[in-house]
């Protein structure tokens, strides 16, 4: 998800959190039930119609009163785990997919297979629905998606003659390879990887090169195998720094956000983003700037890519979940859905949403995320015990070395490997 640096609010919302206590009661006096319902929508167009969601909700059904809670994407999954432990988590709650495993795995999250109402199911496909199953359970109801895309200088594009890719006919990462040297010059890179947080962009777009590196066995545990699948995007990312010189030494330790000065400057051609970047490009680009929405790289399976939906779960020990699942669906009809994707820039999950004609506009790439779609699959980690930590003391250190250069594929790989099936086996004792 996005790794904004909010530190200050995040602290003060999770200790917000923790002083107001548990939401969901035994209902009030009048025997009016109240959902606690925390968000973590950031962005104000966002946060607005999250929150006028709830007030319409609130004017329709007096008697189950949901109340609105701001969380933050930097700290929920500690203040979560904090929540649960103390017996004061928030009747519904808004997530990714890829930090649910521990917290299904945990008992904090309710199965909502005997919840959730028959439309609701039938209109997310199964593929979505895999995000957030867990030991055939599912913990989450995943509502909206961000496939990565090129965000391109369309001058830059133009002028260089290289062939412009489509989601019918996109580049390879052989092509892109050789597209990002072609349009590297004097004073600008042909790509700048924003690679602050490169595991989830590593495993998610090496999919389309028939990477997976996590396999479950016939018992049920998870190690990790670097197939040559597994080597197409790091290894296309490694040259591009390191000998092709045509992506910027100097992004890698960006954030996303970070990169657009340079881009609306001419010093990157393009930079692979999320989706939902196109709103700080609308908002940040100079008069003038011609930018353009290109598809990502495709390997052996396509345009395949991993994501990890945002979710809706409810708490294990809600006293209401009929009645918070309730709420989620509401809060999830299409017409709902539709306003909730363009709220933050994202794809919905449904198919009916999907399907509305305002999201398949050429206008800011709209129509090539659309297109995207039916191409994106669950996250490679998506239920891997020991997933956060070993993203976070293995792969996340490794892969930054082996990008910039300071170890080879060989380190890279026992690093991934070795040490992270160490990792992965404390979990599934």
């Amino acid at each position: 998800m996005r790794a904004l640096v909010r530190t200050a609010a995040a602290a003060a919302t999770a200790l917000a959190l923790l002083l107001t206590g548990c939401g969901g009661g035994d209902g009030g006096p009048d025997g009016r039930i109240t959902l606690r319902f925390q968000s973590l929508a950031w962005q104000k167009e966002s946060v607005d119609i999250n929150k006028q969601l709830v007030k319409e909700w609130n004017a329709a059904h007096p008697d189950i009163r949901v109340e609105y809670v701001q969380g933050s994407w930097d700290s929920v999954h500690d203040q979560l785990l904090t929540s649960f432990e103390g017996g004061e988590a928030p009747d519904i709650i808004h997530d990714a997919s890829d930090d649910l495993a521990d917290f299904a795995y945990g008992g904090y999250l309710a199965d909502l297979r005997p919840l959730l109402p028959k439309g609701l199911t039938d209109g997310i496909p199964r593929t979505s629905w895999d995000t957030a199953t867990f030991d055939g359970g599912v913990y989450g109801v995943p509502f909206l998606q961000e496939p990565r895309v090129l965000i391109a200088n369309t001058r830059i594009l133009k002028a260089s003659g290289v062939r412009i890719p489509t989601p019918g006919k996109p580049w390879s990462w052989a092509e892109f390879r050789q597209v990002t040297k072609k349009l590297t010059g004097k004073g600008r890179y042909g790509v700048a990887w924003p690679l602050k947080e490169p595991v989830s962009v590593t495993l998610n777009l090496g999919l389309s090169a028939g990477g997976q590196l996590f396999h479950r066995g016939a018992d049920g545990k998870v190690t990790v195998a670097m197939g040559e699948g597994d080597q197409v995007v790091p290894g296309t990312i490694h040259d591009q720094v390191n000998t092709d010189h045509s992506a910027a030494r100097t992004a890698l330790g960006m954030g996303g956000g970070d990169t657009l000065p340079g881009f609306f400057g001419g010093k990157y051609a393009m930079v692979p983003l999320g989706f939902s970047y196109r709103q700080q490009v609308v908002e940040q680009a100079p008069k003038g700037f011609e930018w353009t929405v290109l598809p990502a790289p495709a390997g052996r399976d396509g345009l395949a890519q991993g994501v990890s939906p945002q979710t809706l779960s409810v708490a294990e020990d809600s006293p209401h979940k009929k009645e918070a699942v309730r709420f989620i669906d509401f809060l999830l009809r299409p017409a709902n859905m539709v306003r909730l994707a363009k709220g933050d820039w994202m794809l919905p999950t449904g198919t009916e949403a999907l399907a509305d004609p305002s999201l398949h506009t050429a206008d800011r790439g709209w129509a090539t995320g659309a297109a995207l779609a039916g191409s994106l699959r669950s996250a490679p980690a998506q239920s891997v015990r020991g997933y956060p930590e070993w993203k976070d003391k293995v792969a996340t250190p490794a892969l930054q070395e082996y990008y910039s250069g300071a170890i080879d594929a060989a380190e890279l790989r026992k690093r991934l490997v070795t040490d992270g099936n160490r990792v992965l086996a404390r979990y599934q004792r």
